[in-house]
């Protein structure tokens, strides 16, 4: 009787493990087999929604499957951004974001409601930009030492306009006037639009803007560009010099577009991702379509991204506590 129960036993489980054994040994389908969600914290339009929308076509074209923008703007990009963080990690919630990530931590500390450092998967840098400084004719200034000069002599009297406290030509602004030693008036807006049409105006003296954003004002003579940021001048206006070039080294704002996910997601995924979207930018449509919205296409590896990423955090959040900024 007892060998009975045992034989009965050991052919149950013997079945039951049989039966078993396809579902438990199956691989897992392949990345993605569904839709992936990118979180991109602004509004529609604007360089960081563009080029989020750019990335997914990439991806999708190359992966088959569907990568579509989810836009959650708010909060200083907070809103979006912390949403991302609370995800699931399995890779099809993903997230864009520019500076302006790097620049929250030093602005708002503990109140972001995340850890910019701790709780992301930083996947792939797909580009950055150079911002160029520019004065109204108003100023009569030929360069920037002319500039640098003219501010010092007449302490307080140029103001520039920003799109906000905290914004990337704000810290442009402030990180300029650290290095040069200057008094200068600062002027928060609500937009970058409004900015330009008040610059264009003589209503402020000078500010700082992507090249994209000024070429055709530059080369229509309503603006005069002083000096651009970064290691190589702007193809788009390669008779200005870099501000390295100009006599002012350490004025280093390019800021950065790339692709993150929220923290813990598997390595495979994101090597995946970065592998497509490095691929692409170096090889594919992408560059060109990078360059020609005035991007510098740079295409990173998971590594370098987080790297950068740590760098810029240190730097704004020393431009911010030197210059005693506190968020509106």
């Amino acid at each position: 009787m007892h060998s009975n129960r045992r034989t009965f036993i050991h052919h149950c489980a013997g079945g039951a493990l049989g039966a078993a054994a396809p579902w438990a040994l199956a691989s897992p389908a392949p990345y993605p087999d569904k839709t992936v969600r990118i979180i991109i914290p602004y509004p529609a339009g604007g360089a960081t929604d563009n080029l989020g929308r750019l990335a997914g076509q990439a991806l999708q074209q190359a992966l088959g499957q569907s990568f579509i923008a989810d836009n959650k703007g708010g909060a200083g990009t907070t809103l979006g951004t912390r949403e991302l963080a609370r995800s699931a990690p399995d890779g099809y919630t993903l997230g864009m974001i520019d500076s302006t990530f790097t620049i929250n931590p030093g602005l708002l500390g503990s109140r972001l409601g995340y850890d910019t450092l701790k709780d992301f998967t930083p996947i792939c840098q797909i580009a950055s930009a150079q911002f160029v400084l520019v004065t109204h004719p108003s100023v009569a200034v030929k360069d920037l030492p002319g500039f640098i000069a003219k501010a010092k002599a007449e302490p307080n009297t140029l103001a520039y306009g920003s799109a906000g406290v905290g914004s990337g030509p704000h810290l442009a602004g402030e990180l300029l006037a650290q290095r040069a030693g200057l008094q200068v008036t600062h002027i928060p807006y609500r937009g970058g639009g409004t900015v330009i049409s008040d610059l264009l105006g003589g209503q402020v003296q000078f500010a700082f803007a992507t090249v994209p954003t000024l070429a055709e004002h530059i080369r229509a003579g309503k603006l005069h560009a002083l000096a651009v940021t970064g290691n190589l001048r702007a193809p788009q206006l390669s008779e200005v010099p870099t501000f390295a070039e100009a006599g002012l080294p350490g004025v280093d704002i390019q800021p950065l577009f790339g692709l993150i996910g929220p923290k813990d997601i598997p390595a495979a995924v994101v090597e995946k991702i970065s592998k497509v979207l490095t691929k692409s930018i170096q090889d594919g449509e992408m560059r060109t379509r990078l360059t020609a919205m005035g991007f510098t296409p740079v295409g990173s590896t998971p590594q370098a991204f987080a790297q950068r990423i740590r760098e810029d955090v240190a730097k704004w959040a020393e431009v911010i506590r030197r210059g005693k900024i506190q968020p509106e």
